[in-house]
C-alpha cells in the first residue's frame, strides 16, 4: 500500500505509462524531511493534472566531489549512501520511494549530480537527462557563507533557465540563480519570517507566474523566512515583485534579445502548506517565534499551480 506523505516503504521502481512529466529537483532541506521532502511533494502535486511524475532529487550539499565523476560513466547515476558522506543521519536515505498523490504516482529518484563549473559539459548532462522542469528549494545553507558545492549547483541553474525549459528557484532558489546571473547577497542582521504582501512592479503586472490565478484588485501574498537578501539585480533578468522587507522579492529570466523567459526565482515559500507548518512545528523544525508569524494565508498554492501550468504547456 502506497502512502502519502512521509514513512511510506521503498517500492519497485516502475511507473505504468508512456510519458511521466520529468522534473529535476534540487533537494536541500533533506534534513527538514517536513519542509524538504513534505514540500517537495507541494510543489509536484500540481503537476499530476496530466500524468504521474518522475523526479530527480539532486542533493550536492551532502554529495563527495568524487561521485560526480561518475556521471563519465553514464547520464542518470543513482546516489548511493556511499555517495553522501555528509549525510543528515536523522533522516532517513533512500534511494528511490514511489508516493501516490492525488490519486496518482510519484517516483522520487535520487541521482549523482556532476560537481562541475564547466558550462559545456553541464549543459550537455542537463539535454541528455530531457528533462521538463527544474525546481530548486530553499536551504539551511546560505549563499552569503559560500560553499563549494554551490558552484555547480548555480551553473546547472543558470544553464537550465537559460535553456527556456521552465525553472523555479525557491528562497535559498532564488538567490542561488540570482547570484549564478551576477547578482550580489548579502546576509542581514536577523531573521525575517512572516507573510508580506508580494507587491507586483511594472514588468509583474501580468506575470504567468504571478498573476495568472488573480482577480482584478486582487493582492499578492508569500510565505518567507530567510536571512539572506538578493541586493543587486541579476543580469538579463526583470524586477517582478517586491515586499517591504525585501526588495529584490521576484525576477524573471530573459533571453538575450530581452524575450522573458519561463524561469523565476521568488524569495517567498509556496510550497508551505498550513498541514506542512503545523506538522514542521510538532517535529521541532521549526520555532515557536516562527510557526507564530507563519499565522495567516498566502498565495503559495496558487503559485505553484500556474508553474505546473507553465510547465504542462511547455511540454510535448
Amino acid at each position: 500500500m502506497m502512502q502519502e506523505g512521509l514513512g511510506f516503504q521503498p517500492l519497485p521502481h516502475t511507473i505504468s505509462m508512456a510519458r511521466p512529466i520529468r522534473v529535476l529537483l534540487l533537494d536541500l532541506l533533506v534534513e527538514r524531511a517536513e519542509f524538504g521532502h513534505g514540500g517537495n511533494q507541494e510543489v509536484i502535486r500540481p503537476l499530476l493534472e496530466k500524468s504521474d511524475v518522475e523526479v530527480l532529487l539532486l542533493t550536492p550539499q551532502m554529495q563527495s566531489v568524487e561521485s560526480g565523476l561518475k556521471i563519465e560513466l553514464d547520464v542518470e547515476v543513482t546516489l548511493k549512501l556511499e555517495d553522501v558522506p555528509y549525510w543528515d543521519d536523522e533522516y532517513p536515505f533512500w534511494e528511490n520511494n514511489i508516493v501516490e498523490l492525488d490519486s496518482k504516482k510519484v517516483n522520487f529518484r535520487r541521482i549523482v549530480m556532476p560537481m562541475i563549473n564547466d558550462d559545456i559539459r553541464m549543459k550537455k548532462w542537463v539535454e541528455d537527462l530531457s528533462i521538463d522542469a527544474l525546481v530548486c528549494s530553499g536551504s539551511r545553507r546560505n549563499v552569503s557563507i559560500w560553499e563549494e558545492w554551490m558552484g555547480p549547483a548555480g551553473t546547472l541553474m543558470r544553464i537550465v533557465a537559460n535553456s527556456g525549459t521552465p525553472t523555479l528557484g525557491i528562497c535559498f532558489g532564488h538567490q542561488l540563480l540570482c547570484h549564478s546571473l551576477g547578482s550580489e547577497i548579502k546576509r542581514a542582521d536577523s531573521l525575517s519570517s512572516g507573510i508580506w504582501e508580494l507587491k507586483l512592479t511594472e514588468f509583474g503586472e501580468n506575470d504567468p507566474l504571478l498573476t495568472s490565478h488573480l482577480e482584478s484588485d486582487s493582492r499578492i501574498y508569500g510565505l518567507y523566512t530567510h536571512q539572506d537578501h538578493v541586493v543587486t539585480m541579476p543580469n538579463d533578468c526583470d524586477l517582478i515583485g517586491t515586499a517591504d522587507h525585501n526588495l529584490i522579492t521576484a525576477i524573471r529570466v530573459n533571453d538575450e534579445l530581452g524575450n522573458p523567459l519561463p524561469a523565476w526565482g521568488i524569495q517567498c515559500h509556496p510550497e508551505a502548506a498550513r498541514k506542512r507548518i503545523e506538522r514542521a512545528f510538532e517535529w521541532g523544525h521549526i520555532t515557536e517565534e516562527e510557526f507564530a508569524s507563519f499565522k495567516g494565508e498566502h498565495d503559495g498554492a496558487s503559485i505553484l499551480s500556474s508553474f505546473a501550468r507553465i510547465v504542462l504547456e511547455n511540454t510535448p
